[in-house]
């Protein structure tokens, strides 16, 4: 008994100083940095989009972090220059990501602008890269006979269309593209990682 105070007194200690050094201190340097020249606080769709963002996991294979050259060749990617903190000015918190299933979309809205690409890719990612890993997300877009106006149609190849049918973007589908959209923090990507051709199976994903 005598040993366990002593160490559940250590744990926590090293707990408190983890919390303190990879949280609070990152987030006062953050609050402390001015917005990075160009960058936007988001929509209301846009935040509505990045809260699906989390909701469907996305952060689980995804970073939004660019590393610098000497780390990994992320801006050879295409991905944007190294990530700085006032990147993340209006994160609250921040989708930095752990993994790198998928590609860094820190930079996702200058290399892909297109509204009609994400909504092909949302619903069947097979249909732009027929070997893609990625989840399709069906159950964020509906399948109907006509198309109602102001409804947002998904461009598909004909082995993905439902036949005689045709399938619109619910509005969580909508304010998740109008998020991956606003990834862009002005940082132009270079030409040859610019895809913005619908469901064209052209090129390898960046």
């Amino acid at each position: 008994m005598n040993r366990v105070i002593p160490l559940g007194v250590l744990a926590l200690a090293i707990l408190a100083f983890a919390t303190l050094m990879l949280v609070i201190l990152p987030g006062i340097q953050i609050r402390e940095q001015a917005p990075t020249p160009g960058l936007l606080p988001y929509t209301e769709a846009e935040l509505r989009g990045r809260a699906v963002y989390v909701s469907e996991g996305c952060v689980y294979c995804h970073s939004q972090q660019p590393r610098a050259l000497d780390q990994a060749p992320d801006s050879e990617r295409g991905w944007g220059r190294a990530a700085v903190a006032s990147d993340y000015f209006y994160d609250q918190p921040h989708q930095l990501g752990t993994m790198r299933t998928g590609p860094d979309l820190q930079n996702v809205g200058a290399r892909l602008p297109s509204e009609a690409w994400h909504m092909t890719h949302l619903y069947q990612p097979r249909a732009i890269y027929d070997w893609s890993i990625m989840p399709a997300y069906p159950y964020l877009f509906e399948v109907k006979d006509k198309a109602a106006p102001g409804d947002v149609v998904v461009a598909l190849p004909e082995r993905y269309a439902p036949k005689g049918k045709v399938v619109v973007a619910r509005p969580q589908a909508r304010d998740l593209v109008a998020y991956l959209r606003s990834l862009d923090r002005t940082f132009p990507a270079p030409p040859t990682a610019v895809r913005d051709d619908g469901y064209s199976e052209k090129g390898e994903p960046k």
